[in-house]
């Protein structure tokens, strides 16, 4: 071999070497893990009483982000977001009955761009909005154009929901999704509508194993009711569980408009309150157990090292922090979101920058080589799952509707690293908010009246001010109100 033809492939080789951690010789495959209504109960993210051994695993070998958040608290605003890649002042998009098609008719949606760039794309239960429990089983507001394939599972949870024990039916709805109610349940795993869809997923990943994929799988749990085989309430004594502390400063200090339960805890009992905690955590190990049973079928399948998997909730949930329970608030709790990427040249990492929802989409774009729409507003997070102590100084935004008010009026908030501020009308006309987060992670105190707060104020207000589109807000005409 001549001395320059040697030096030619060694060139080549040192060239595919380097080019290897994020493109691929082959099409990376897309698992796309949609948990709904999942909050911070994961062991990963340190709360003691959780058994969640499959999300914990994944966590170890990918990125873990700490600080990752949800654009609007509530299953649909946040999805069509997340699912779009843009903002919901952009797709205004705020409530449960409004499909994104009507807003974007044009957009390409994350699936929808794979699908196009001939990846095989399929949907399992919830990825766009369901009501659940009231729409398991049908379409729910899927997004057609998505997809080549879809599942809609339906397991014993919704055929004996006649069983489930209901507590309250939730803020103004007759349906019991937005409801303080739990069952535990007989039978398998396998027979709930989450262990149906895990079994539909891993028949895919068996047929589609060797062609590129995108698959959405969307848990149900542990979204109210909160519904478990038994098996997984014995994993969680009473005697364990644990409601937070809520001072009497503390709710002084809160502006009545970031609430939406009332009467506090819905004026239920504190055994009624902790059934409902061991019930979540239950509903939560219970879907742990289906995430494990598809993660296992990639590792049989020897997909593991070539599939991308994202795992996400679609926001928080308060289960009795400021004597709050559920969603549609801006605190942490209800906004922030365990967020897992782990995939081919992904470094195991744990990011603590704020990072919002609306990243994914031009992430996974990037990883897999494809071009992302011009009208993406998310900012990809490459560069933290390559380094997961890079430089990030991208705030995150949450936001949300106070329908109560006439007109109903937004909410907006500013999460940095170390604060959240949040207006609540323009120039805070109705109230705001500041936490420090360094020294009150648990919100305890809001320092936005306090004059050493004014510097912080003055530095955050403005950067609301440039994010917020819709103070005011007119909800679509002719919509019927329905449970989530």
């Amino acid at each position: 071999m001549t001395t320059h033809r040697f030096s030619a492939l060694l060139t080549i080789a040192l060239l595919a070497v380097a080019s290897h951690s994020f493109a691929q010789t082959t099409k990376p495959n897309v698992l796309f893990i949609a948990i709904d209504d999942l909050n911070m109960h994961v062991g990963c993210y340190g709360y003691s009483n959780a058994k969640t051994p499959n999300i914990d695993r994944l966590a170890a070998r990918g990125v873990r982000f700490e600080r990752a958040y949800a654009q609007y608290p509530l299953c649909n605003p946040s999805r069509a977001s997340m699912l779009t890649g843009m903002r919901p002042d952009t797709i205004k998009v705020y409530d449960l009955q409004t499909n994104l098609r009507l807003t974007e008719p044009n957009c390409v949606t994350l699936p929808q761009l794979f699908k196009n760039n001939g990846y095989y794309s399929a949907r399992v239960g919830k990825i766009y909005h369901y009501g659940v429990p009231r729409e398991i089983g049908t379409p729910g507001m899927d997004d057609p154009p998505s997809w080549n394939y879809t599942y809609n599972p339906r397991g014993r949870d919704k055929d004996e929901e006649a069983k489930i024990k209901v507590l309250t039916r939730g803020t103004g709805s007759k349906t019991i999704g937005f409801a303080m109610a739990w069952m535990a349940m007989d039978g398998t795993d396998e027979e709930q509508t989450d262990g149906k869809g895990a079994t539909e997923c891993l028949r895919l990943l068996d047929e589609h194993k060797d062609k590129p994929f995108f698959i959405g799988m969307g848990f149900y749990r542990p979204h109210t009711p909160f519904v478990a085989p038994k098996k997984w309430f014995d994993q969680h004594p009473l005697d364990e569980v644990k409601l937070p502390d809520v001072s009497k400063e503390e709710k002084a200090l809160i502006p009545d408009i970031a609430r939406m339960i009332f009467p506090p805890n819905y004026g239920l009992s504190v055994s009624d309150l902790i059934d409902c905690v061991r019930a979540y955590d239950s509903a939560v190990s219970f879907m742990d157990a289906q995430v494990g049973r598809v993660l296992d079928k990639l590792d049989e399948l020897k997909l593991t090292d070539n599939t991308i998997i994202v795992l996400f909730s679609d926001h928080g949930f308060l289960l009795g922090e400021h004597e709050q329970w559920q969603k549609q608030m801006i605190f942490d709790k209800t906004c922030q979101v365990p967020m897992v990427i782990a995939g081919p040249g992904i470094k195991a990492g744990v990011v603590a920058h704020p990072v919002e929802l609306m990243d994914v989409y031009p992430t996974l774009t990037e990883l897999a080589g494809l071009e992302a729409p011009k009208n993406l507003e998310g900012r990809s997070l490459v560069p933290l799952l390559k380094d997961a102590k890079a430089e990030w100084t991208k705030p995150a935004f949450s936001q949300v509707t106070r329908s109560r008010n006439k007109p109903p009026v937004m909410g907006y908030s500013i999460r940095t690293d170390r604060y959240r501020y949040t207006m609540w009308g323009k120039d805070a006309s109705l109230g705001q908010e500041l936490y420090d987060y360094q020294t009150d992670p648990d919100e305890h105190r809001n320092i936005a009246g306090e004059k050493e707060s004014e510097s912080i104020i003055a530095q955050l207000k403005p950067q609301v001010e440039a994010y917020a589109k819709n103070w005011n807000v007119t909800p679509p005409p002719g919509k019927k109100k329905v449970g989530d």
